[in-house]
């Protein structure tokens, strides 16, 4: 139950907030506010609903809560005679929306000095004008400006996410160009043996023959397995030797083409009792060309194919040609934001998945949360210069999904571990972090999602996990 009463120019004078206030400024308060008391348990505001008052406290206990993931986590509690919470941005007008950022709460029964958020929005721009221009100054300048780190960290993201992209890329691409340069030389000889091989000295059968030869050796290519690279040699070395003993010119440069398609001196044999001793030489150089040209298909194949998954895994990390919301797999979106940091994972970090399969799909901003998974990834890697294991988790807790991005480097301080998630705050060097990585991650997380970002710490195992609600989330004010 809420009683209320007026409360004397000299009540308000004994709170900090109103001590210097002029006996016409201290009347003026009293007359348009009041004092209401709140019984223990009882919810004062709402986080969420307008701000219409502004609240200072006059004894008892309060506590201030926010909804992360759907409990209330409670960030402060006091019992300082004085301390004020509600409609303090109300000054500033409809320029923003006038909503509490939180839930009040009395803990014990409780008395507050309460002023309509118009009134309190008055008495800050007539009695304190110069304030007010400083106030709203910081206010909209700090927006500002973080709206353009902001923009500029998501630059610096993408830059970096194109320079390794563009790394990654060129190998396959410089990869498929050499391949098919050797292909065409390839196709070339081929014709040129194919040419001395019909010129009149084989009859229908033998060239019939020669074809199914052919085709057996390009089985064998694709099928090869490839051998151990000691025995590998000792195949060489067994294949030129036959090759020289038949007078097959070049033997070392075709035998390890032969090797490499799994074919040995027994199918050899087999292509001498065919072709005959005459034309045996023309006859595998023809093969190895015929070996060489699959081998070299298949390097372009998959020069191709690695191509196609870096550009897919770019498009799964900017979720193009997508809407902003959309059911997601997380672990595709994690995928696809390893791949995308592949050139920025050193080789002396070992990347461990531990994916449970059995997680259902969420409705969610994959853009976003891919944002989240690269802040964290990077800041993992960075966390083990020397070296480690970056660990990637995934579980199920109750109407909950968990991401865990863990790391075996120094841990971070317990003496800063409370302020890593502020804006600007960074342990790296100058000019190497602007420290609205977490923040950024944070946000997305907490604010778009409905989840939770937790994270511990010690020397050797640091975890951040990311919470959130498997079932899509009522958008919030």
């Amino acid at each position: 139950m809420t009683t209320s009463a007026h409360l004397s120019p000299e009540q308000l004078r004994t709170l900090f907030l109103f001590e210097e206030l002029s006996e016409e400024q201290l009347g003026w308060l009293a007359e348009r506010g009041r004092s209401e008391q709140r019984p223990a348990g009882s919810v004062v505001y709402k986080e969420g609903e307008s701000a219409t008052c502004f609240f200072v406290l006059l004894g008892g206990v309060i506590a201030l809560s926010r909804v992360l993931h759907g409990d209330d986590v409670e960030v402060t509690r006091t019992d300082q005679r004085g301390v004020y919470s509600g409609a303090t941005r109300s000054y500033i007008g409809d320029r923003i929306e006038q909503r509490y950022p939180h839930t009040l709460r009395a803990v014990t029964d409780t008395e507050f000095f309460v002023l309509p958020a118009d009134d309190f929005a008055y008495a800050i721009r007539t009695w304190f004008p110069m304030a007010l221009h400083l106030l709203e100054g910081l206010f909209f300048g700090t927006r500002a400006a973080n709206a353009i780190v902001n923009e500029r960290e998501r630059l610096l993201a993408l830059a970096s996410l194109s320079a390794g992209l563009t790394h990654e890329l060129n190998n396959p691409a410089a990869a498929a160009v050499r391949a098919t340069a050797a292909l065409r030389e390839r196709v070339a000889g081929m014709r040129h043996k194919l040419a001395m091989i019909a010129d009149g000295r084989l009859d229908g059968t033998e060239l019939h023959r020669l074809v199914e030869l052919q085709d057996d050796a390009v089985q064998q290519a694709a099928a090869a397995s490839g051998l151990p690279a000691l025995a590998a040699a000792d195949a060489e070395d067994a294949v030129g030797d036959w090759l020289e003993e038949h007078g097959v010119t070049e033997a070392w440069d075709l035998a390890p083409t032969l090797v490499a398609a799994d074919i040995g001196v027994p199918w050899l044999t087999s292509v001498a009792d065919t072709i005959g001793e005459d034309n045996l030489g023309s006859t595998v150089r023809w093969l190895a060309y015929t070996i060489d040209a699959e081998l070299l298909m298949g390097e372009i194949d998959d020069a191709v194919t690695r191509i196609s998954g870096l550009v897919g895994a770019a498009k799964q990390y900017a979720q193009l040609d997508r809407a902003p919301q959309q059911t997601v797999d997380v672990h595709t979106l994690l995928d696809a934001t390893l791949t995308m940091l592949r050139a920025k994972i050193p080789s002396n970090v070992l990347v461990v998945k531990d994916y449970d399969h059995e997680l259902p799909p969420i409705s969610a901003f994959g853009a976003e949360l891919n944002q989240v998974w690269t802040n964290l990834v990077i800041n993992a890697v960075d966390a083990m210069p020397a070296g480690g294991t970056l660990t990637i988790r995934t579980w199920r807790e109750d109407a909950h999904l968990l991401v865990e991005v863990a790391d075996t480097g120094a841990g971070i301080p317990s003496d800063i571990r409370p302020r890593i998630f502020e804006p600007f705050f960074t342990t790296k060097p100058v000019g190497e972090g602007t420290g609205l990585g977490l923040d950024i991650s944070y946000r997305i997380v907490v604010n778009k999602h409905h989840g939770d970002i937790r994270v511990s710490s010690q020397p050797g195992d640091t975890r951040f996990q990311v919470c959130l609600p498997i079932e899509p989330q009522d958008e919030g004010p």
